[in-house]
């Protein structure tokens, strides 16, 4: 039986199963994944895309921001999630500045993602981006878009706003959004962009959107798993949807460990292994030869 989302039972999921998705009207199911252990429960849970985000170098490694992480720690990301995936699609994002000076070297850095696991590779930008958005997929490697909110970039214009509360805004994200699409571009993320502008971009462009803060009128949603499990505190999005508060649970799982270990109650007899009696009278016996010699 087909897990939920999953379209393609175990087979896996490709750039034309999730155009088809847009077509069909169904929604498009991304989870960011950074290791083994989640990737692989996701992928097994039915997420149609596993999302190797930037956002890594803040739930993983605890930077303030996106802007330091380096193309070798976004490899070592994708590999992690690359050997865990069996089905769904990976989509992995371009760090700062790997791209932005050029297009030789958005390709050659999109090339680096995919050799380490990625299906495709996710960089922001609108119509200033096409450029390199056509190299990397004249290249041979999907593109994802991502306009609206840039995280990469929000520092230097001004923070973190809501994209899209006027009409000439709502008109410049669709001009951008229609622009990635032209340069080849298999589906754009929309960050932060009010639930009117969002829904028109997706009406307005034939590849799939994928809203994270964007409303429900997009084709498809992302959350990040460490908001969707209640795992990071740092920074609480409103759009985001806590369906687990796992923060609460592994801490009392380690404080019950750390209470068990100062108490002597773990290990307990059964998380331990024996030897024979006839091997324990012989390590008594050479004990006392041991003993006698000193």
């Amino acid at each position: 039986m087909a897990r939920p989302g999953n379209i393609n039972g175990n087979k896996r999921i490709t750039i034309r199963d999730i155009a088809e998705k847009k077509r069909r009207q169904e929604r498009i199911s991304v989870v960011t994944s950074y290791d083994y252990s989640l990737a692989s429960l996701c992928d097994g849970a039915g997420a149609d895309i596993l999302m190797v985000g930037d956002s890594a170098g803040m739930v993983m490694l605890g930077y303030e921001n996106t802007v330091p992480v380096t193309m070798e720690e976004m490899c070592m990301f994708t590999g992690a999630v690359g050997r865990a995936r069996k089905r769904s699609f990976i989509v992995s994002d371009l760090p700062f500045m790997s791209y932005q000076t050029g297009v030789s070297d958005a390709i050659a850095n999109a090339g680096r993602l995919v050799r380490a696991g990625a299906d495709a590779v996710k960089l922001e930008g609108g119509s200033e981006m096409a450029s390199k958005i056509r190299g990397i997929t004249d290249a041979g490697i999907p593109v994802m878009g991502h306009i609206g909110l840039r995280p990469q970039t929000a520092g230097l214009a001004g923070g973190y706003r809501v994209q899209g509360r006027t009409a000439a805004e709502a008109r410049r994200l669709l001009d951008d959004a229609a622009a990635i699409e032209e340069a080849g571009a298999f589906s754009v993320v929309l960050e932060l962009v009010t639930r009117q502008a969002a829904k028109a971009v997706t009406e307005g462009i034939s590849i799939p959107t994928i809203g994270i803060g964007s409303g429900p009128g997009c084709d498809g949603q992302v959350l990040v798993i460490h908001d969707m499990l209640g795992m990071y505190d740092a920074i609480k999005p409103k759009f985001a949807k806590r369906y687990r508060n796992l923060s609460d649970e592994i801490a009392g799982a380690v404080s019950s460990y750390v209470g068990d270990v100062v108490d002597g109650v773990f290990p307990a007899q059964e998380n331990c292994f024996e030897m024979d009696e006839i091997e324990c009278g012989r390590l008594a016996e050479t004990l006392k030869k041991g003993r006698t010699h000193t």
